[in-house]
């Protein structure tokens, strides 16, 4: 089983958390989860609200002048409850908390999704600008409402039984 699938879904709350760290050639490479809502308790994101929230999140993330140099990838989760972000180097959820908390609040300030033309997009049309900035929106107050709390970047984990020649069992 890969370490995402021991993250307890059934506990996750929206957050900054990290999912793994790698060695990768020279150097690390971090998997940060930013969820934006619950799984299995609310919807999934907006189909077309999270693929405008991909396009204009990764532009402003590949263009901010700190940050540009160390992001590897940024996507969509496949259940569409958040995105992954793949960063060079290894830092704390709390340390990538203001990059995240201006990328989602830029997408508000967003006119257009960039990149949405059949020419740089496998799915042009779908896009919902609108929808992507009431999700963003919603994000970024929950982010600033609750960063105090260290819920929201600690993913909580699946106690997994183990016998006593170190068999491990996992959920069917």
């Amino acid at each position: 089983m890969i370490p995402s699938f021991s993250v307890d879904h059934r506990a996750i709350i929206p957050g900054i958390f990290v999912s793994r760290t790698d060695e990768v050639g020279t150097g690390t490479v971090t998997t940060y989860d930013i969820r934006l809502t619950r799984p299995n308790k609310e919807p999934a994101i907006d189909v077309a609200a999270m693929h405008s929230l991909e396009h204009i999140i990764a532009t402003f993330l590949r263009n901010d002048p700190d940050w540009k140099d160390k992001i590897v990838y940024w996507g969509p989760m496949g259940c569409l409850t958040g995105f992954y972000l793949l960063l060079k180097g290894s830092r704390e959820p709390r340390e990538i908390y203001d990059l995240i908390l201006r990328a989602f609040q830029a997408v508000g300030q967003s006119e257009s999704v960039p990149g949405a033309t059949a020419k740089n997009c496998g799915h042009y049309l779908m896009h919902n600008l609108n929808m992507a900035k009431w999700y963003a929106a919603i994000f970024a107050d929950y982010l600033i409402q609750n960063a105090g709390k260290p819920e929201i970047f600690e993913y909580p984990k699946t106690e997994r039984l183990i016998t006593g020649d170190g068999q491990q069992f996992f959920d069917s």
